[in-house]
């Protein structure tokens, strides 16, 4: 059985190309959020012979030790749940000379200071291949107009107005 994912549409232009007219886009639209409580309680409504309590000790710690572990330098391969891969965002540099004004090489020119990030790129794993037909899709309004139509319904208005603002930015 396919699961459904609903979607409303907002206008949007290319930012590689400004110029170009704007393009209608879909937007995904969340049910919602689960954090790691609601995770845990999830995972353990699933047949499982481990306590909610017990489930979120054992992510919790995970995610401890997956940050130790990587700021040790290791990326962390997690099987189907994917992988977890360091990286490090610098600025560039060029040649230049040194105070004496002897030349250096843009390597030499590069310090520490040129590291401006660390970053962890994520990989999904092979038990999180989705896939687009694993779905199907429902078009809905956007969130800021379900907003102004509740709005409008409890003041028992007929209708309602979200301005004349027919993109959505926020993709909601």
């Amino acid at each position: 059985m396919k699961n459904t994912l609903k979607y409303s549409l907002a206008m949007r232009k290319n930012p590689f190309h400004p110029e170009e007219p704007q393009k209608a886009y879909a937007s995904l639209q969340l049910n919602g959020v689960l954090d790691i409580r609601a995770l845990a309680k999830h995972m353990a409504n699933h047949n499982s012979i481990y306590t909610e309590g017990t489930i979120l000790g054992i992510i919790t710690d995970m995610c401890h030790c997956v940050k130790e572990a990587i700021t040790e330098g290791n990326a962390i391969e997690l099987g189907d749940l994917g992988r977890f891969t360091p990286s490090i965002t610098s600025e560039g540099t060029l040649s230049g000379r040194d105070a004496e004004g002897n030349p250096l090489t843009a390597m030499e020119m590069f310090t520490e200071d040129n590291i401006k990030q660390v970053n962890v790129n994520y990989e999904l794993g092979a038990g999180l291949d989705f896939k687009r037909e694993d779905f199907d899709f429902e078009y809905t309004t956007t969130r800021k107009a379900q907003a102004a139509a509740k709005k409008a319904q409890k003041k028992g208005e007929d209708s309602a107005s979200w301005g004349d603002d027919t993109s959505d930015e926020d993709g909601d």
